[in-house]
């Protein structure tokens, strides 16, 4: 990807992330990346391609994340230093998800679900220490994950309220299973 193109692209995937959909405006846009909004318009045609093509660059960064979760043997440090380094990635899909009645952007969730999930469940399976099916492990990952993008934004996803997170997570299954 050419770097001007790139520069507007990468810009306007943290102004979605942090602010959402709603506000991603193209004169505000060209102010962030210090450039006419001509050039925008030369570079992308309008913004439902513009969107595209941020979209594409998602579909990129979940399989760079995917290829750094398959090499992580644990939650804390490992993973969670993956979060944190794809902050805005996650920031950017929790507001797909926000979306997804839009069918192009559910279709990117189940794609991106499914190169996430296996990488994060091998890890997260050994994290717990417990034997569960793949149905189970699938069903709790599904559930924890609506409540992990219910509960992330920019202020909170940090060392911090991952290790919190996780720590809370794997008790309340720890508790479950041992009913």
């Amino acid at each position: 990807m050419p770097a001007t193109r790139n520069i507007w692209i990468v810009k306007g995937y943290e102004m979605v992330a942090i602010d959402g959909f709603d506000h991603l405006k193209i004169e505000r846009l060209a102010k962030a990346v210090g450039k006419p909004k001509s050039s925008f318009y030369f570079l992308f045609i309008d913004l439902e391609n513009f969107t595209k093509q941020m979209i594409e660059f998602h579909l990129n960064q979940c399989i760079q994340m995917a290829k750094k979760e398959a090499n992580a043997n644990s939650i804390d440090p490992e993973l969670i230093n993956i979060i944190i380094e794809h902050k805005i990635d996650l920031l950017f899909h929790k507001q797909i998800r926000i979306h997804r009645n839009n069918p192009s952007y559910l279709e990117l969730i189940e794609t991106t679900d499914s190169i996430v999930t296996i990488p994060f469940l091998n890890v997260w399976k050994k994290d717990l220490g417990i034997e569960l099916t793949e149905i189970q492990m699938k069903g709790m990952f599904s559930l924890a994950l609506e409540n992990f993008y219910i509960q992330i934004h920019s202020d909170n996803l940090n060392e911090s309220w991952l290790k919190n997170y996780f720590a809370n997570l794997k008790t309340t299954i720890l508790n479950l299973t041992s009913l």
